[in-house]
C-alpha cells in the first residue's frame, strides 16, 4: 500500500520503523543466540540485509508498519522484527507513532529459532 493512502498514524509508524531499521539509531538491536554464534561475516551480511530490506508485501507487512522481514544468506533463512515497548521496557507502547512513548527493539533471528 502506498504511504499516501495510509492513515497518518500508520504512516508515522512506518517512517519511524524504516528510519530505525536503516540507521539502527533510536532503539535497541538484539540478536538471538543462533545469530550471535555465527561467523562475523555472516552477521555483518545479516545486519546489512536488514538495513537494506525493502521487500514489503501484504503477506509480510499486513499492517503496513514495516516491522517484519525475512531474507536468506546462503542456506540460512533469517527473520527480523521490530517490537514497540514503553520507555520502561516493561510494557508495550501505548502509541508506537509517538517516539516519546516508544522504545523500538529490532530482533534479528534465524528462522529456525522463531
Amino acid at each position: 500500500m502506498s504511504t499516501a493512502v495510509l492513515s497518518h498514524k500508520t504512516a508515522t509508524i512506518q517512517r519511524l520503523n524504516d528510519t530505525f531499521r536503516r540507521t539502527f539509531a533510536g532503539g535497541n538491536i538484539m540478536t538471538t543466540c543462533g545469530v550471535a554464534e555465527l561467523p562475523v561475516e555472516i552477521k555483518t551480511a545479516a545486519f546489512n540485509a536488514v538495513q537494506t530490506f525493502n521487500h514489503f508485501t501484504e503477506d509480510n507487512d499486513p499492517h503496513d508498519e514495516h516491522d517484519f522481514g525475512s531474507f536468506k544468506i546462503g542456506p540460512r533463512k533469517f527473520f527480523w522484527k521490530i517490537d514497540y515497548y514503553a520507555p520502561d521496557m516493561e510494557n508495550g507502547s501505548e502509541d508506537p507513532s509517538d517516539p516519546r512513548q516508544t522504545t523500538r527493539v529490532l530482533t534479528i533471528m534465524l528462522a529456525e529459532e522463531y
